[in-house]
């Protein structure tokens, strides 16, 4: 929601402004930062926009995915930058409540499944076909899964149906949560290195995947209705062709510019990937380091076109 200035202040800050001061600040937009490295990276260049381009104070709310939702009915979130689905959600706060609305593809397309490390692969060929997995799971044992195959996971807010799918395709596996993505990559990496058996969620656009390609396990395929009953799925995740934009239906109608770059933003998965790498990686460990690579992305004269037609 942005945030009205007084007269006073906004007299003082032109003021600034002729005098060399910066650009006058046009009030805060409100972004939720869902917890995976990907969404951060969307957040991150958007925010830059906004603060250095357009004048905005941005303020960056670390939530889970439901809990930011629910922040367009209290007021308290602007923008989701990057949502997956969540077709319960859009029917509540979009279409039954109205308090939501669609701002656009973010020109990303996801995929959410099971993966293995590539060692694996080579090891076992067979193990991509979802129909030789319990003859394989006792390799994935581990003192949290008991007797059963480890199907590991990332952060249990994260929404899956990993436990339905095993009842649906009747797998001998349990569901373990890594507790964050970085404690998912950590363990794939660890896997791959050392040789240890892994099975896990994952997901692309991923920078992760670029340096340990992991090979995604060959579900049922989705088919309309498939998913239907949420305890019991019989089929791979729905594709999520074009992740796009979710904001509160007072910032469509007053952000102004804010609003206007928000819809306009659209990428590619590789921009991601790259962006989320300098997040990680090259400012590994900086309290400031989402702000860095988002500047390293804008600065890189390859991208310039891409970001300057988001503009208003």
């Amino acid at each position: 929601m942005r945030m009205k200035l007084a007269a006073g202040t906004a007299v003082v800050a032109l003021i600034l402004a002729a005098c060399g001061g910066g650009a006058a600040q046009k009030g805060t937009v409100k972004i939720a930062i869902n917890p995976w490295v990907g969404y951060e990276a969307d957040a991150a260049v958007v925010a830059y926009l906004l603060e250095k381009e357009l004048g905005y104070k941005v303020e960056k709310l670390p939530l889970t995915e439901q809990i930011s939702w629910e922040g367009f009915e209290s007021g308290t979130v602007d923008v989701i930058i990057e949502n997956w689905g969540h077709a319960d959600l859009a029917q509540k706060y979009i279409t039954d409540e109205k308090v939501a609305v669609d701002a656009g593809s973010t020109g990303v397309d996801g995929i959410i499944g099971w993966y293995v490390p590539p060692w694996m692969v080579t090891e076992y060929p067979d193990i991509t076909d979802w129909n030789n997995l319990n003859k394989y799971a006792d390799l994935f044992k581990t003192s949290e899964s008991g007797d059963l195959g480890q199907l590991l996971d990332g952060d249990p807010s994260f929404v899956t149906n990993d436990e339905a799918i095993i009842k649906g395709l009747d797998l001998n596996y349990k569901v373990v949560y890594a507790g964050s993505e970085a404690a998912l990559i950590e363990s794939f990496r660890a896997a791959e290195t050392n040789k240890t058996p892994l099975i896990g969620y994952f997901y692309e656009p991923q920078w992760f995947l670029a340096e340990v390609p992991l090979v995604h396990i060959l579900l049922p395929e989705w088919t309309e209705g498939c998913d239907a009953d949420p305890n019991n799925i019989p089929c791979d995740y729905a594709p999520y062709n074009d992740l796009n934009k979710i904001v509160s239906k007072k910032f469509a109608d007053t952000g102004g510019d804010a609003y206007k770059l928000v819809t306009n933003f659209q990428w590619t998965g590789a921009d991601q990937n790259l962006v989320a790498k300098y997040i990680t990686i090259d400012f590994a460990g900086d309290a400031d380091a989402a702000a860095k690579a988002a500047e390293k992305w804008i600065k890189d004269p390859a991208n310039e076109s891409k970001w300057k037609a988001w503009l208003p």
